[in-house]
């Protein structure tokens, strides 16, 4: 699938920017690797060394010229630091649908980044032709997520049985998602 180009100018919301994954940003992979959680749902090992963190980088980077999506670092838009990261994937887009997902590291948690993150990458998907419908896969104990998605705009739809995570295993989830204005 060919994806629209990159955002020319970064996605944005109130004290977050969304910006392309760069080498800076290993050590916030590495963080990111200590939440035990984080491992399970995508290809960032637990406690990532420098080298695991640098091959994550790169991976994330080639995400949008592989057709999967955009993947974004979750930046201070007043200093640049990372904070977390997010991804807009778009393998189901000729059916109108995007899927989200989001992390914050540890230490920046509770200070409004995941929800100014996951705005600034609805308002982006809604730029992107043809989507017309973004979910979250929450899993039902996770309550700060849950709680992010609805500040975010979004609402519970369903409960998910079975939806597979990154590791191969499956797993029940709530289904959160928002529709595009207008649609």
């Amino acid at each position: 699938m060919i994806l629209p180009p990159w955002p020319s100018t970064p996605p944005r919301h109130g004290p977050v920017v969304l910006r392309e994954v760069a080498p800076k940003d290993v050590a916030m992979a590495r963080e990111l690797s200590t939440d035990p959680y984080v491992p399970q749902t995508g290809s960032l090992p637990f406690d990532a060394s420098s080298e695991d963190g640098l091959a994550w980088v790169t991976r994330q980077q080639g995400r949008h010229s592989e057709g999967a999506g955009f993947s974004f670092a979750i930046a201070s838009a007043v200093s640049d630091e990372a904070v977390g990261h997010c991804g807009l994937w778009l393998k189901s887009l000729d059916d109108g649908l995007g899927t989200a997902g989001y992390a914050i590291n540890p230490r920046h948690r509770r200070l409004g980044y995941a929800v100014n993150a996951l705005r600034a990458l609805t308002d982006f998907g809604w730029t992107v032709p043809g989507l017309l419908r973004i979910v979250l896969h929450i899993e039902p104990w996770n309550i700060a997520s849950q709680r992010t998605a609805r500040r975010a705009g979004y609402s519970s739809q369903k409960f998910g049985v079975g939806h597979r995570i990154a590791n191969g295993e499956t797993r029940d989830m709530l289904v959160y998602e928002v529709v595009r204005p207008g649609a």
